[in-house]
């Protein structure tokens, strides 16, 4: 019996064994029996037959195990419980799988004449059960709904239903797969069956949400067979066009920009191929409403540029067919007006659109009318560019650059040399806006992209040469990038346009923007890569001779256009000049040993000429510098280099004895390792201890670098420390007793002062401090211990010893510096509190011996002194709080100093240094708070808002006791107050530390404000306040702080409301104080509503009050009264009229 009648026979529900294992075999592709061979080979009865077979068996063994019985997902993913699947249910899936494999190659091999019937009813059997089928047969639910694609490519009898299901599923695959890329070409495939299902139905409203979900997806939007589907989308219903068009118009702000393009080919796609009403929908509701959008969105928005890109990319397919009669018909409603329009930004982008869309016309017309279309809009751009806003007037410059770009061989050329003349000679130099300047340099690359446009600009480019020096940066950004692209083009010489002594003089002096430019513009004529080195270096000499400063800024850039051998070689070659040089001077034992070429710039320099020779060495140091990582990593090449300049660096100490030479020598000795200058280091130290104390920076800052970077800062530090020793005060008795007389040591050969510049230059610079810090502690504890002995001569001037203000000066200094190297080094070893001890040993000493003075001062001299160092322990103190050095314990010690300080009688001169100080503790308390330190946190603030309180106290106590120093005082202390403020953002309204801090203010002011009203003796002298500076003085500072910040009025206001609430309010001036303030704060425009409530409430309560005592009171407080309520009036109606 031949295989086919086997087959055949085996497709019965009693041979059930026998059908899978053909079926078996038919997968195991090492078997030779195949159902697609065994099916072609049947007679169309003998298929027939097998269809009406199969669709029996199937229907048995559906019958005999129907769905219901299957266990499904639910019970196999069961929690606990195991769950045996029967033999029943394996058998009537491989029998499932068997007829699906079947009725798959049936469909491939039918022939037209085949009658199918079973067939179909096998496949919708198969449609009825698919979605029953376990989660473990995910692959035989894959390969029915293969057989359903397959039966609708085929275009076989019921493919309606059999494609409706294998869409569904594709579609929901291609949006819920992370690489859905397979399954959108399938879906792709599938996008007819989409047609066959009415828009309103029940299944197209299935369908709806998944569709548009895939306009989210960016997989989709960037594949060639997404945007196929989703262009294709666009053609099922009108209506669902609109919803595509929202839901792309809502994702814009989300998508990336590179993802426009995509969404604007998706765009153009279904425009292209639609047609009848569906056109007519595409056209006006998707590209008329991104037009729209176009023109009227702020350029801010985030979805403007995207839309913009959409329609560029229509604008970009104007030579095909159609395009320019669509854009012509759904612009005329909308450009035309928009480039009228009284809004400057809504011109703009009209402008910006008609310029990428020029000409705009519709071919059909006769080309009498297109020319005269195209004439008109010529004009428009001559209108554009005199546009009084300059953003229409940049928009346009960018736009008439764009058409003489891509249009230049269709523009007559009297227009075209009209239009450059118009931007070259008139809006390059427009005077009211960089900004259309910047955009005519800018644009200029977009016309000399066009070959054709070069002659007529080689001549009308130099007429531009002034612009290298406008005053704007980014002009002159724009102006170099433009001399860059006409090099790059070859349009012109670009020393015509700006000559070489106008570009070095600029190299000079200006920002890096704009020097890095020119040197790439001028790179290859003073760095000409592709010559001789000895060229390089004859360059260099004439850029050095023709502008010294434009070589230095030319070589400290010029590592960013070549390689850093190509820098290295140059040093090199600066060398051999350098020693052709000394041998020509006639330096026999150095040309005995540095032989060079004799003959290389002889006649061009001399060791005599000290500038060139300073410069060169300059250039050395600088190309040095550009290329040291570079050398650092090539070990071989730093090795090589350094040997080479190490062993003709003494003989250069010797020759080159001119201050600007010694200079870039010494940073060349620095570059070098230690070990290569042994004779140089002592000579570096011996000049840093010669110097004389006052000495400027520039005379020993490279000496200290040079000795830092060989790693000997050490020295320098024994140089400082012994300086301050032999000079600090020494103890006449050995006990602690302080009010001991002190004498000084070695007065004469120290240099505490130039010991002190040293240490400050160390500590300011972070690479110098770095390498301080690196040192042993115990290298700087003497350092430490030196300083710290200072504070002795501090109080034996203020017990009254003779000591001169120069030592005075040293000794608060050093002070200062005690200070600062202790936070340093406290914030370098965190683990020890040394150092913090340390401070707040210093601290408690100004506390007990200073403090004293400052109270009970008997000349100006120890309250100066006194005064100095509270501060400068202030300074200090709040420096460490800065950096976050301090711990919970210091914090406390400081606000315990802080309550001393304001104690004392005159520590209220301490103000402005104390309201820093309390800004730094309430800025840590506020923002590091702690889990477990609430408790502590709490009292902390509570005592920083007493101290807060009092300092307010102690303004206004001094402003009652002596007005001059009063107001001398709230001027210093306003931008400490400011400041402390602005601590305010750390927290929330309702704060305690808000609380605190605001009640105080509100108090002072109206009290301040309350005083002066009760004052008034005469009805005359009832005034409105028309500015803060018609305030009393502590009012007046108060206000005019808290009007810098919009946070702390809207504070201030909320406190102020709680005040007038809590009725804690009760007289007629203090309700005219409130009002005042109200007053001054209206003029800032904001907070409206706040005011609003704030006067109504004061209007309801003065009113009240004022009733109960009218009868009793005078023509001033009945005066007082008249001009609070006028003031009430004047701020409610201005608030009220936006309800009218």
């Amino acid at each position: 019996m031949s295989k086919r009648k086997q087959f055949l026979d085996s497709v019965h529900h009693e041979h059930v064994q026998d059908f899978l294992n053909f079926i078996r075999l038919h997968k195991d592709g090492a078997d030779p029996f195949d159902l697609t061979e065994v099916l072609a080979e049947l007679q169309r009865s003998q298929r027939q037959e097998l269809w009406e077979r199969q669709l029996k068996l199937l229907q048995h063994s559906l019958t005999a195990y129907p769905p219901e019985r299957w266990i499904t997902g639910a019970e196999e993913d069961a929690g606990d419980m195991e769950v045996e699947i029967s033999e029943e249910q394996i058998q009537t899936m491989a029998v499932i799988e068997g007829v699906t494999i079947v009725s798959t190659v049936s469909v491939d091999i039918l022939q037209e004449n085949d009658t199918y019937t079973s067939l179909l009813n096998c496949a919708h059997m198969l449609n009825c059960i698919e979605s029953a089928l376990p989660l473990s047969h995910t692959p035989l639910q894959q390969a029915i709904h293969w057989l359903f694609e397959c039966w609708w490519k085929r275009d076989l009898n019921g493919k309606e239903e059999l494609g409706w299901t294998a869409f569904l599923v594709c579609l929901e695959n291609t949006v819920t797969l992370e690489k859905p890329v397979s399954e959108l070409r399938r879906l792709c495939t599938l996008r007819e069956v989409l047609l066959s299902v009415d828009f309103a139905s029940e299944r197209g409203q299935q369908v709806i949400d998944p569709l548009l979900q895939c306009f989210f997806k960016a997989s989709h939007i960037k594949q060639e067979e997404g945007k196929r589907f989703l262009a294709f989308l666009f053609s099922w219903n009108d209506n669902f066009i609109r919803m595509i068009h929202e839901t792309i118009k809502n994702q814009l702000p989300f998508f990336p920009k590179t993802l426009s393009v995509h969404v604007a080919e998706i765009y153009f796609r279904a425009w292209r191929k639609a047609s009848g009403p569906s056109l007519e929908e595409i056209e006006s509701t998707c590209i008329q409403d991104l037009m729209q959008n176009a023109v009227l969105l702020h350029r801010n928005s985030p979805v403007h540029s995207k839309v913009r890109q959409i329609l560029t990319y229509f604008h970009k397919q104007k030579f095909r067919e159609g395009i320019d009669e669509m854009l012509h018909r759904l612009y005329k409603p909308i450009l035309w007006k928009a480039l009228k329009a009284t809004n400057a930004e809504v011109r703009a982008n009209a402008t910006l659109l008609f310029t990428e869309a020029f000409p705009i016309h519709d071919p059909s017309m006769s080309s009498e009318m297109v020319d005269q279309a195209v004439q008109k809009q010529l004009d428009l751009l001559f209108a554009l560019l005199d546009d009084p806003q300059p953003l229409v007037r940049s928009s346009a410059v960018l736009g008439v650059c764009s058409v003489l770009g891509r249009c230049w061989e269709v523009i007559p050329s009297t227009v075209i040399t009209d239009l450059l003349e118009k931007l070259i000679l008139q809006l390059a130099n427009d005077t009211s806006s960089p900004d259309v300047r910047c955009s005519v340099f800018m644009c200029m690359s977009i016309i000399l992209d066009n070959s054709l446009s070069h002659p007529l600009m080689e001549k009308l480019l130099p007429a531009l040469k002034s612009s290298l020096h406008d005053s704007s940066e980014k002009v002159r950004v724009a102006f170099v990038g433009m001399l860059l692209k006409i090099k790059g083009v070859r349009a012109a010489k670009f020393w015509k346009v700006c000559s070489l002594e106008h570009l070095l003089a600029r190299l000079e002096m200006d920002s890096p923007p704009v020097s890095k430019r020119i040197v790439n513009l001028l790179f290859n004529s003073f760095f000409p890569v592709n010559q001789p080195e000895t060229v390089w270096c004859e360059r260099c000499v004439t850029l050095i001779q023709t502008n010294p400063g434009a070589a230095r800024k030319f070589y400290q850039h010029a590592y960013l256009y070549t390689a850093p051998a190509n820098i290295v070689k140059l040093m090199l070659v600066i060398r051999k000049c350098l020693n052709v040089c000394i041998q020509n001077a006639g330096d026999d034992e150095f040309a005995s040993s540095n032989k060079e070429n004799s003959t290389m710039l002889e006649d061009v320099l001399s060791v005599q000429d000290t500038a060139s020779m300073a410069s060169l060495l300059e250039i050395l140091v600088i190309l040095w510098k550009s290329v040291q990582k570079s050398l650092m990593a090539n070990q071989e090449a730093f090795k090589y280099t350094t040997s080479k300049f190490a062993s003709v660096l003494p003989q250069y100490l010797k020759i080159f004895q001119e201050e600007r030479c010694k200079a870039p020598l010494i940073l060349l000795a620095s570059l070098l390792p230690a070990t290569a200058v042994p004779a140089l280091r002592s000579k570096v130290m011996s000049n840093l201890r010669s110097l004389k104390a006052g000495t400027a920076v520039a005379a020993y800052s490279q000496s200290v670098e040079c000795v830092c970077s060989w790693g000997q800062i050490s020295h320098i530090v024994e140089l400082i420390e012994n300086w301050l020793t032999e000079a600090a005060p020494v103890k006449v008795q050995g006990d602690e007793d302080t009010t001991g007389k002190v004498h000084f040591d070695g007065l004469d050969e120290s240099k505490p002062d130039l010991g002190l510049d040293y240490l400050d230059y160390l500590l300011l610079r972070p690479k110098t401090r770095d390498c301080l810090l690196t040192l042993p502690l115990d290298q700087i504890r003497p350092l430490h211990k030196a300083l710290n002995k200072w504070k002795l001569l501090l109080f034996s001037s203020l017990s009254g010893s003779e000591v001169s203000g120069a030592v005075i000066e040293t000794a608060l200094r050093a002070f200062v510096v005690h200070g600062r190297l202790s936070i340093h080094l406290q914030h370098k070893y965190p683990e020890e509190r040394e150092f913090l001890k340390s401070l707040e040993q210093s601290v408690s000493w100004v506390e007990k011996k200073v403090l004293p003075f400052l109270a009970n001062s008997s000349s100006e001299q120890q309250l100066y002194l006194s005064r100095k160092t509270v501060e400068s322990s202030l300074t200090v103190c709040k420096n460490v709080l800065q950096v976050s050095v301090g711990d919970n314990d210091f914090r406390d010690h400081l606000l315990q100093h802080v309550a001393s300080v304001l104690q004392t009688e005159k520590g209220y001169i301490c103000t402005p240094h104390v309201l820093a100080l309390l800004t730094e503790v309430a800025q840590g308390c506020l923002s590091h708070k702690a889990e477990g330190q609430e408790d502590q946190l709490s009292l902390t603030i509570r005592i920083l808002t007493n101290i807060f309180q009092k300092i307010v106290e102690i303004i206004a106590h001094r402003l009652r006791k002596d007005k001059e120093e009063g107001q001398e005082l709230c001027v210093s202390s306003e931008e400490a107050l400011h400041d402390f403020l602005l601590v305010t953002k750390f927290t929330t309204e309702r704060s305690e530390f808000i609380t605190g801090v605001f009640s105080s203010l509100c108090a002072a002011v109206i009290i301040d404000i309350s005083r002066t009203l009760q004052k008034i003796s005469h009805v005359e002298e009832v005034l409105t306040p028309e500015t803060v500076n018609d305030l009393p003085p502590l009012s007046n500072t108060i206000l005019k702080v808290t009007l810098r910040s919009p946070a702390v009025i809207r504070f201030f206001l909320s406190e102020m409301s709680s005040s007038i609430e809590s009725e804690a309010i009760d007289s007629i001036t203090q309700w005219a104080a409130v009002t005042h303030i109200l007053t001054i704060i209206k003029q800032s425009d904001a907070f409206v509503v706040e005011l609003k409530e704030i006067a109504v409430s004061v209007r309801r309560q003065i009113q009240n009050h004022y009733n109960i005592s009218a009868e009793n009171s005078d023509n001033i407080q009945r005066t007082v009264y008249e001009s609070t309520i006028m003031m009430l009036n004047d701020i409610l109606n201005p608030c009220q009229t936006p309800n009218r």
